[in-house]
């Protein structure tokens, strides 16, 4: 279990006594303390459990204290968990199971429970588990992801090796979109299991960019990456139709937020390089409001 650590000593202890609760109990824990300036690193240190490790580099970013974490993670499998974040107790056996009945799966997640910040320091009541979950297995994450965000950060495991071969995994000095880059381009190698259970909680006004695409009216660098693979030849007809469209909605959304900004122009602009997806009732849609909508009508 790979923990980044900067500047969240608030919360770090409750982050890693969820990974301590675990009912699986073969893991080791590798927290980088990314060059924190508060006491965060101590309370860590603090810690006795002998499975969890410490590791200091000066600040560089999430990216690359990820990075650093998976060069030196041990384990089979890399389970993510950011420093505001929990896990379920079940998390990592469920996850195990999954993995186990899903061998094809380099890649296995989970649902998860999404918390405003003012909700406290400590994890929801979290679902009784009595039942192995059912799972779903993605095997075109672009489009899935269109349908909505299905799984995030914290709620991920990786086959150690994979994530080896293709280091440095996270676009190192990115901090908005980085992780979205990962698990598409992981998903283009295999499918990912995904088991719909709640199994992580999501503190959302401290992480980064879940769903990137509303952070910003600017084609993100992992976006920019996506459209290139997509364009390069390197994949298959469907995987490259799937990402595209995925840019596209992207665009799409940008073309509405920049309507609803009062640019329409820029939005029509926006929505002409979205045209990957015209036949969708969402781009005429879109197209609609450039020509007719006020601006303080429209949502992205």
């Amino acid at each position: 279990v790979i923990i980044p650590l900067y500047n969240k000593a608030r919360y770090i202890t409750a982050a890693v006594e969820s990974v301590l609760a675990q009912t699986f109990t073969d893991f080791e824990v590798i927290v980088v303390d990314d060059g924190s300036s508060d006491d965060g690193a101590e309370l860590v240190e603090a810690i006795t459990d002998p499975r969890v490790r410490l590791v200091r580099q000066a600040n560089a970013g999430v990216s690359a204290a990820r990075n650093h974490a998976i060069s030196l993670a041990r384990g089979e499998w890399v389970a993510f968990l950011d420093a505001d974040d929990w896990h379920h107790p079940r998390y990592l056996v469920t996850l195990v199971d999954v993995q186990n009945a899903w061998p094809q799966a380099d890649t296995v997640a989970a649902d998860f429970v999404p918390l405003a910040h003012a909700e406290g320091l400590w994890p929801p009541c979290w679902p009784v588990i009595k039942n192995f979950p059912d799972v779903e297995l993605i095997t075109d994450l672009p489009s899935r992801w269109m349908a909505g965000p299905c799984f995030f950060t914290s709620s991920v495991t990786v086959k150690t090796a994979q994530l080896q071969k293709m280091q440095p995994c996270f676009p190192v000095g990115e901090s908005c979109g980085e992780d979205l880059d990962l698990w598409f381009r992981l998903a283009e190698h295999s499918p990912i299991a995904l088991a719909r259970t709640p199994l992580a909680a999501y503190r959302l006004e401290t992480e980064g960019c879940l769903t990137a695409s509303h952070q910003t009216t600017t084609l993100q660098p992992f976006m920019q990456r996506m459209q290139a693979r997509a364009l390069s030849g390197c994949l298959s007809a469907g995987q490259s139709r799937s990402l595209l469209r995925l840019v596209a909605q992207f665009k799409v959304t940008f073309a509405r937020k920049a309507i609803a900004s009062g640019n329409r122009l820029e939005g029509l602009c926006w929505l002409l390089k979205g045209h990957y997806v015209v036949q969708s009732k969402r781009w005429w849609l879109t197209g609609v409001m450039v020509l007719f909508f006020p601006g303080h009508l429209i949502k992205a």
